[in-house]
C-alpha cells in the first residue's frame, strides 16, 4: 500500500499485581512522583498504606494510595498528624460546568473531570500517565465511574459499592484468580458474582479482575454447564456469530496465514463499525466481506506479515504530521492487515477507536482485535487517493473503487495492472467461496 497516501490507523496495558509480605515500618508522607519499593509504608490523608509492587511506570502519575488498591494496601494506621492533601478534582471543560462538558474522542481527561456522554455523566476516578487514555466512559470502570451533575459546578463522586460477601463457586464456574488470562467465554465467580469474558487481548483477559474493565468482562450467570467453555457473545453483523464469513470459510481463504490474524479477533473487531459487511442485501454484505479480505490479503501476502519488512521511521514532521508529534523512540511503519503507516494515521485511527496508538503504535502488532479494527477503520472512514471510502465503493457495486481508495495512485489507470489483477483474482476467489456474484465493476 502506498505509504504516502494511505490514511490508516489502546493500549490497555494492565498488569497482574503480586502480593507481598509486609512488616511494620515507619510511615512517611506519600509524595507525588516518587517510586516506592514494595513493602514501603506511607501515610496518605491520615491513613497508612503499604506498597504492593515496585514499578517505575507509576512515577509522576496521580495514582495515589487511596485510588489504586492494586498498587497499595491500606494498613489501617492513622499515624500522620499532617496528612498529604488528596489530589483535587480537575473541573470539567466548559467553564467549570459539567453540564457543558461533552466527552470528546481521544481526549485524555485528568483526575476528577466530569463529562456528559450520551446524556449520562461520568467522572474520571483513576488515570494513567497520560490521563484517562482516551477511552470513552463506557469502556472502563477503572478510569470512569457514573456520577451526577447538580448545578454544573460540584461533581458528585460515584458511590463506592459495598463489597459482596464471597460465596463458594460452583465447579463449572471457578473462582477468579489474580494474574490468570482467561479465554473468551469463560465465566468466573468474583466475590459472589459471576462475570464472563466477552473480549480478549492477544493473551486473553490480560489478568484484570472482572470489576476493572467492561470491555473484557460483563456480568453473567452460572448455569452449571461449563463456565470455562468459550461461547463468544454475538456482535453486530449478518451471520450467526456476527459475520457473514464463517470460520471455516476464513480458513479456506487464508490457509497459510500467520496465527496472529485470528478469526475471533476479526469477529471481535466488528463492534467498532457495525455497518461493516452488514449493509444492504445478503449479496452486498458478502461482497463487501470478500472485497475487504481480498485487499488486506494482498497487503499482507495472504495475512502472513504483521509488520512491514522494511521498517522505517515514517515520522512526518511537516504540515501533515505537525499536529501529531511522534513519540520518542517510536516508529510508525506498516502494521496490521491494512499496514497502518505514518504518525498522523496512527493518531487518527487511535482517536476513532479510543486508543493511544500515537504513543504505542506497537499495540497494532500485539493485539489481533486492535489490528483488525485499524483495518476496518480505514475501510469505513478513509478515501485515500480515491473519491469515496472502500465501504461506499463496494456497497455501490464497484470492487474497483476499493482498489482506488487504497492504492489507486500507484496501481489504477494502468500504472500497475499486475497488482490490480492480483487483488481482483483474490476477490473473485473469495466471492466464489461465499457463493455470491462478484459484480461487473472490478477494475480501476
Amino acid at each position: 500500500m502506498n505509504r504516502t497516501v494511505k490514511n490508516l490507523a489502546r493500549n490497555g496495558l494492565l498488569c497482574a499485581m503480586l502480593s507481598v509480605s509486609v512488616y511494620a515500618v515507619a510511615a512517611t508522607a506519600w509524595k507525588e512522583g516518587v517510586t516506592y519499593n514494595a513493602g514501603t509504608v506511607v501515610t496518605y490523608n491520615g491513613k497508612d498504606y503499604t506498597a504492593l509492587v515496585t514499578h517505575t511506570a507509576y512515577v509522576g502519575t496521580n495514582w495515589n494510595p487511596a485510588a489504586t488498591p492494586t498498587l497499595w494496601s491500606a494498613t489501617g494506621g492513622t499515624s500522620s498528624p499532617n496528612p498529604t492533601p488528596a489530589p483535587q478534582p480537575t473541573p470539567a471543560p466548559g467553564g467549570g460546568s459539567c453540564s457543558g462538558a461533552t466527552w470528546q474522542s481521544g481526549v485524555n481527561y485528568s483526575l476528577g473531570t466530569v463529562v456528559n456522554y450520551n446524556g449520562s455523566y461520568y467522572k474520571v476516578v483513576n488515570v494513567g500517565s497520560n490521563g484517562s487514555d482516551g477511552t470513552d466512559p463506557t469502556i472502563s470502570t477503572w478510569y470512569w465511574q457514573k456520577t451526577t451533575c447538580t448545578g454544573g459546578t460540584n461533581p458528585t463522586p460515584a458511590p463506592t459499592p459495598k463489597p459482596a460477601t464471597p460465596t463458594p463457586a460452583p465447579a463449572s464456574c471457578p473462582a477468579w484468580q489474580r494474574g490468570t488470562n482467561y479465554s473468551l467465554g469463560t465465566v468466573v465467580n468474583y466475590n459472589g458474582s459471576f462475570y464472563k469474558v466477552v473480549n480478549t487481548g492477544t493473551n486473553g483477559s490480560d489478568g484484570t479482575d472482572p470489576t476493572i474493565s467492561t470491555w473484557y468482562w460483563q456480568p453473567s450467570s452460572c448455569s452449571g454447564s461449563g463456565g470455562g467453555t468459550p461461547n463468544p457473545t454475538p456482535v453486530p453483523g449478518g451471520g450467526g456469530n456476527g459475520f457473514v464469513v464463517s470460520e471455516a470459510q476464513f480458513n479456506q481463504m487464508f490457509p497459510g496465514r500467520n496465527s496472529f490474524y485470528t478469526y475471533q479477533g476479526l469477529v471481535n473487531a466488528l463492534s467498532a463499525y457495525p455497518a461493516f459487511a452488514n449493509t444492504g442485501s445478503d449479496t452486498t454484505r458478502k461482497q463487501e466481506a470478500a472485497a475487504f479480505l481480498a485487499n488486506i490479503g494482498h497487503e499482507t501476502g495472504g495475512l502472513v506479515y504483521i509488520e512491514e519488512i522494511a521498517k522505517g521511521e515514517y515520522c512526518d514532521r511537516g504540515a501533515w504530521g505537525a499536529p501529531y508529534p511522534c513519540a520518542p523512540g517510536k516508529r510508525y511503519y506498516g502494521r496490521g492487515p491494512m499496514q497502518l503507516s505514518w504518525n498522523p494515521n496512527y493518531a487518527l485511527a487511535g482517536a476513532a477507536l479510543g486508543l493511544n496508538l500515537l504513543a504505542d503504535p506497537d499495540l497494532v502488532a500485539r493485539d489481533a482485535t486492535v489490528a483488525w479494527k485499524t483495518g476496518i477503520w480505514y475501510w469505513m472512514t478513509q478515501t485515500g487517493p480515491g473519491t469515496m471510502t472502500p465501504h461506499a465503493g463496494i456497497v455501490g457495486g464497484s470492487f474497483g473503487e476499493t482498489i482506488r481508495s487504497i492504492n489507486g495512485a500507484l496501481e489504477c489507470g494502468g500504472r500497475n495492472p499486475a497488482q490490480v489483477q492480483s487483488r481482483i483474482t483474490s476477490y473473485l476467489y473469495f466471492t466464489n467461496i461465499l457463493g455470491v456474484t462478484s459484480g461487473s465493476n472490478t477494475g480501476c
